[in-house]
Parts: structure tokens; sequence; C-alpha cells
């Protein structure tokens, strides 16, 4: 007997081809977020297509193990949505075939890639990481191209603020420029006027060439400001006028990339062995930090004593010969003495609490660059798991709702690795801080989509209406109260006629229970707070009357009368225990118990009061036309 069957292969063929299209597609999409964090970046730096290339492919290969899950849960949500709308899955359940056999194949599948995403991310992402980081830095070191707007100033030149009023994009030149050249301080700036500029880089991309045509340059001469003169006298400075002038502005235009081995210390740059050893070795450093400057501390403060003065020292050697305790000693004292004490002993928690302040960064950067090793330790595993437990999640969930396409699966999808995303950064962002722990902190989303995935599961393989849209819509209806206006027609075929003058009679009693119904529930008025939660109440008048009201419609629709059809299409349909709380004795009693929700549920009983109050006055004058219609046809009769 063969181990893969055909089966296996045609489930497993279908889910394939929705992975490989969803996986670029999410590769695509989370592509485009991370280009848009990192635009600042790469706009106007002059960047080859090289240069690009290589930033796309490290950026991509990044986010490889974070587009795998998203992946394998539209897929599986798509395909086996598909097979359920197409009822393929019924037909392999009628056959015998159980819904878990036929998840198998992609389930194996799953974890195989989950396997696989760990083995990524512990060989080949780390070097991306690395040069990814590498080009991000050095594009954030790089200096601008030059762009020389018109009509205002740019200062994207170093020691540099040139204006210009036009220029001519065809042949570069500038014209009715100033300048203000600064690289000698703000109080020795030059400043050139000219008719025309032309700006240029140099060979070897080191340097800006500056040829200036037909202006002035002016430059103060005076070292050290205007201070040194006195109140009323000019300041000395130097004119310079020339038909053309070159300056040479320092500018490095060159695309550098930086030393891989700057970045070789950053978590996200390491393996598992790695990652491991660096948070061991920072712990070990920094304990060693913190335990030497405790024992610092120490020396410093406790083994010489808080009282430092001699007075104070000599009444506690007088306190002890006399067997004293410290409140004997302190009242003692003379007040000054007391002053004394109490400003120098605040001077020395002063004292301390500064040497706290001023070593406390140096082990916290130490222990939040442990916990970061120790999160992206523990993110390698749980983004690797995440691919199984999403296929548990989109698998059955797509059997349940039976719809395919790229409609409700893609919303579902989107919405589950939202909260996902959500929950998992929210975990780490805590584990990072040092609120929680790490391994709490990165496993919170891991610990949150385990229990759906199985819940959903097990509905799944147990072919349970929990998901029936139907199903929901109905519950959802009932409770907000949403309902339909009833549509009596004329039947084609009427076995037997209605008796009128019976019906008549079940007219003027629906009447009179209705009146009774209002006088005994006191509609409309408010609910009694305790008797509503507290009380194990039932509406039994109304669904008597409800059930009444239900079988003289039935009965008097096998009339052949259009008016008194059209009187019984206005009668409203009664919900009798919408004005209650229902459910189990306890479930009342605490609803009623926490205020917060008994007050939202009292007022949306009250609600229900009032509207049952209308439906039953709607009934009353519904039942007065039907009864005039009925005197109308027993008087033909």
């Amino acid at each position: 007997m063969p181990l893969i069957k055909k089966i296996d292969l045609y489930v497993l063929k279908k889910f394939l081809m929705l992975f490989v299209g969803s996986f670029f597609v999410v590769l695509f999409v989370l592509m485009m977020q991370f280009l848009w964090r990192y635009l600042d970046e790469l706009i106007g730096k002059g960047l080859s297509f090289k240069i690009l290339g290589q930033f796309f492919w490290h950026a991509s290969i990044t986010l490889v193990p974070m587009g795998l899950p998203l992946s394998i849960l539209l897929a599986s949500l798509i395909s086996f949505g598909n097979m359920g709308e197409q009822l393929e899955l019924t037909a392999l359940k009628s056959a015998g075939i159980p819904l878990r056999r036929i998840m198998a194949p992609v389930g194996i599948f799953c974890a195989a890639l989950g396997i696989y995403s760990l083995y990524f991310q512990n060989s080949i992402m780390p070097n991306a990481q690395k040069e990814l980081t590498r080009l991000v830095v050095t594009m954030k070191e790089t200096s601008p191209a030059i762009e020389i707007p018109e009509g205002m100033f740019y200062s994207g030149i170093p020691d540099v603020n040139i204006y210009v009023d036009h220029k001519n994009a065809k042949t570069g030149m500038l014209y009715k420029v100033i300048i203000y050249k600064v690289d000698q301080g703000i109080q020795n700036a030059q400043i050139v006027v000219a008719d025309s500029a032309q700006l240029e880089t140099t060979a070897d991309k080191h340097f800006l060439r500056l040829a200036i045509f037909s202006g002035e340059q002016f430059e103060n001469l005076q070292q050290g400001g205007g201070n040194k003169l006195m109140k009323g006298a000019q300041v000395p400075y130097d004119r310079e006028t020339f038909k053309e002038k070159v300056i040479l502005i320092p500018f490095d235009s060159d695309f550098n990339l930086m030393d891989a081995e700057l970045f070789s210390g950053v978590a996200k740059v390491k393996n598992l062995r790695e990652l491991r050893k660096g948070a061991d070795s920072i712990k070990r450093t920094c304990d060693s930090i913190g335990r030497n400057f405790y024992l610092s501390l120490e020396a410093r403060y406790l083994q010489a004593g808080y009282l430092q003065s001699k007075d104070s020292a000599m009444a506690l050697k007088r306190a002890e010969q006399a067997s004293s305790n410290i409140d004997t000693l302190w009242n003692n004292l003379k007040a000054e003495k007391k002053v004394s004490i109490l400003e120098s002993s605040g001077q020395t928690v002063h004292s301390a609490l500064t040497d706290l302040e001023f070593e406390k960064p140096v082990t916290q950067d130490g222990y939040k660059n442990m916990r970061r090793h120790l999160i992206e330790w523990h993110k390698k595993f749980a983004v690797a798991l995440s691919c199984i437990i999403f296929f548990f999640i989109g698998a059955p969930l797509g059997a349940i709702i039976r719809k395919g396409g790229l409609g409700l699966p893609t919303v579902v999808s989107v919405l589950i690795f939202i909260i996902y995303y959500i929950i998992d950064t929210s975990g780490m962002k805590l584990a990072r801080d040092g609120n929680v722990t790490v391994t709490y902190g990165m496993w919170i989303s891991t610990m949150v989509l385990v229990p759906l995935g199985t819940f959903i599961t097990i509905k799944a393989n147990s072919d349970s209406s929990v998901f029936n849209m139907d199903a929901i819509k109905i519950k959802l209806s009932r409770f907000f109260g949403i309902r339909q206006k009833r549509n009596l027609m004329k039947k084609e075929v009427i076995i037997e006629s209605p008796h009128y003058e019976e019906e008549l009679l079940h007219v003027k009693e629906l009447t009179k229970a209705c009146q009774a119904c209002i006088d005994a529930e006191r509609l409309p008025h408010a609910p009694n707070y305790f008797r509503l939660f507290f009380r194990n109440d039932q509406a039994d008048g109304i669904s008597h009357l409800k059930e009444s009201l239900e079988a003289m419609i039935e009965r008097l629709w096998n009339t052949d009368d259009l008016y008194l059809l059209d009187a019984m299409n206005k009668y409203p349909e009664i919900y009798t225990l919408s004005h209650k709380i229902m459910g189990p004795h306890w479930a009342k009693v605490a609803q009623g118990a926490i205020l917060p929700i008994g007050l939202l549920m009292w007022i949306r009983a009250w609600r229900f009061r009032i509207r049952l109050y209308n439906d039953l006055r709607q009934v009353m004058k519904t039942n007065a036309k039907v009864a005039e219609q009925l005197q109308k046809l027993i008087s033909k009769t």
C-alpha cells in the first residue's frame, strides 16, 4: 500500500499552486512596507542600480521568515475554502476520508517548511542581515546628491549656503549667485556675490569644484568678534573683485561600504549558537560590573558609617557605653547637632544616589543588549513554529467557512495576521524593556494562537457549525432585535378554508391577552434590576400569546381574501424573551453583580420592553382591522 496516494498529491498540488503565488504577493507587500521605512535613506543619494539591487536582495531575504507564515495561512485558507465551496471536501468525507487525513499531506509539508525556516534563519539570514545593516548605515552616512533649487538658499553642501536665482539645466550654469562660506566660523564668513557660477564634482569625487564668474568676495578681517571695537567703529573687511574664481569644497560623494565586522556584535546578525554565547558573555560581564560597583559603594558608605562628624561619633560611643539605643542617642542630641546630622545624612544619600545614577547606564545598556540576544534566539524558534500554527488555523477555518477566492479568505487571513503581529510586537517590546521575561514576551503570541488553532481544528474535524455564518447571523439578529416583515401571499391551493366566526372570537381573546400582558409586565416601565438578574422569571404569558398569534395567522393564511392577508401582514414578529436575561441562573447573577455589564444588559432589557409594548399595541391595532374584515366576510356568507 503506497504511503502517498493520489488524493494526497491532489490536495498538495492545489495548496502549492496557491502557496507560491501567495508567497510572492506577501513578500512584495512586506517589501513595500520595508521600503517605505527606509525611503529617506534611498532618495537623493545618487545610488547606483547595483547598490539598490543589493539592498532589495538582502531585504527580501530578511523578510522571507515573516512571509512564510502569512503565505501558509492565506494559501491553506483559500485552498481548503475552494475545496469546501466546490463540495470536494463533502465528497471526500462521504468516501470515508476524515478531514485530518485530507489535511495530513499539507500539514507534513508545512512542518518541513517550519524546520527549513529555522535553518534559514540560523544559516542564511544572519549574513543577509549583516549586509543589509551595513548598506543601511552606509546610506545614512553617504552625502546626498547635489540638487540646488531656484529662488532659495540651499544648505546641502557642508559649510556652504548657496542661493541661485535661476539655472540652465542643459549647461549646468547658475545665475545671480550668492554664497555664504562659513568653514572658518560664522564670525569670519566669506560672502560671494557673482553673476554666474558652475558646480561640478572632481574626477576623484572627493571635492566639489565651484567656478564663479564676474563677482565680488567680502571677508571679515576682525578676529574674535566685534566686542574688541569701540562703539561706532567700523569693522575692517576685505573686498575682492574677480572675473573668474575657483573654490574647492571637500565633498565625498562616493558610496564606500563600511567594514562588515563593525556590525558583527549586533544580535540580528548572529546564529543560535552565537546568540546564546553572546547573551551569556554579556550577562557575566554585567554581573561582574554590578558586583564590583556594589562592593565599592558598600566600602564607601556602609563600612565608613553614616555619621561622619566627630561629635556624632563621640555621642554614639557614649550611647554604646551607656547601653542606650539609637532613639536615646538621638533624643539626647541638641537641636543644632540634629540639624547637622540630618544635613550630613542628606548629602551622603544624595551622593550615593548620584553614583547610582552615574553607574546605572553601564549595566542597564548591557542587560538590554543581553535581552536583545535572547529575543532574537527565541524569535527564530517562534517564527518557525508559527508556520505550523497558521496551517492549523487556516486549513480547518477554510473547511468550515467554505469560501474560496481572494475575498473573504484574504480578509480573514489579514485580520488573524494583524492580531498575531500586534501581540508578538507588544510582547517583544515588553521583553526588550525588561517589563516581562524574554521567554514570556516572545512566546505570548504562540500561547494565544495555539489554543485558537486547536479549537478550530477540533471543530472542523467534528463538522461543527460554530462558524456557520447563517447561524451566526440568526443569533446576532436575535440579540440586536433585527427582524423581517411578514410577507403572506395568497396560496394557490387551499385545502380547508378558515372558520371566520371562530377566528373572530380568537381575535377578541388575543386583544384581551395583549392588554393583560401589558398590565402584568408593567410595560413599558423600566425593569426591576434585582428581579431581572436574581430571580428565575420566564415570560410564560407572552410565550403563550405568541403561540396563539402564530397559530391564528397560520389558520387565516388559508383565506382567499386579499384584504385580510394584507391586514395580517401588519402583525409584528414578537420576541418573547428578549426583554429578559436568559441563560443559567449563575450566569445571570454574575452579570448583575458586575455592574458595568449588568447596567448595559439592564438598558438592553428596557429597550426590548419598550419594543414589546409597541409590538403588543401594534397587535391590538391590527386585531381591530382583522376583526373588521372578518365581520365583512361573515356577513357575505
